[in-house]
């Protein structure tokens, strides 16, 4: 067996699974898979996987239910691997927990990209200090504990949430491109979707500026993205 990386296809489509599997073994990852949502589980909290490939469309439990259940288990990135193309069940699926979200069908070599981009970002974060806290004015962030805070107040975040959040506080200071920030938070397939960032920093303004309207942090860059403001 192959001593890369540990992934694991969450597929009940036998062929399917088999050219998942032989694509990635191919690559040196070692491949392990689950045919139902509750032996994903299993999977997930017995093997520690380093990705985990979704297919929505499971017999025992839809997928979209699925990601957070998985999310509780590890930081892991997910990958989404479904037929369904409707934009809502993609942000259904990344707002839960999901990194990344693939419509079939698609090339291998398009999955095994996505799947390079998602292993090398847990291994920068890894190696990024992840148990530190990093402060700005009010605001602060305890990556070991994945809290959020403004003074001493904590503050709730969705996994999305979160990541964007976590994204602006390790580069505070410095302006982020839309595109910079979509595909840290969402993934290289949703560069070009800037409603996505336009919502989400709208809710974060609401959750940590005092004055939404007029924000103290979360800047604007007009035309080009955003910046965490530090002084």
């Amino acid at each position: 067996m192959a001593d890369g990386p540990t992934i694991l296809i969450v597929e009940d489509d036998r062929k399917m699974i088999r050219v998942f599997a032989t694509s990635l073994e191919t690559e040196g990852y070692r491949v392990f898979n689950a045919d139902t949502g509750q032996r994903a589980l299993e999977e997930v909290r017995t093997r520690n996987p380093d990705l985990i490939l979704l297919d929505l469309g499971l017999p025992d439990v839809d997928g979209l239910n699925l990601v957070p259940q998985i999310r509780a288990n590890t930081t892991a990135p997910i990958v989404i691997v479904s037929a369904r193309e409707q934009e809502a069940d993609k942000v259904k699926a990344l707002d839960a927990g999901a990194n990344d979200y693939l419509t079939k069908p698609f090339g291998t070599g398009e999955l095994l990209a996505r799947i390079r981009v998602w292993l090398r970002q847990t291994q920068r974060a890894t190696s990024d200090s992840l148990d530190s806290n990093l402060e700005v004015g009010v605001l602060r962030i305890d990556f070991s504990r994945r809290l959020a805070f403004v003074g001493e107040r904590e503050v709730r975040l969705t996994p999305t949430q979160y990541k964007l959040f976590g994204t602006l506080m390790r580069n505070a200071g410095k302006v982020l491109t839309h595109e910079q920030i979509l595909f840290t938070v969402w993934g290289p397939a949703y560069t070009k979707e800037t409603q996505y960032l336009r919502v989400y920093m709208g809710q974060l303004r609401q959750k940590f500026e005092e004055d939404p309207a007029r924000p103290r942090y979360l800047i604007t860059e007009p035309g080009v993205g955003y910046r965490l403001r530090t002084s």
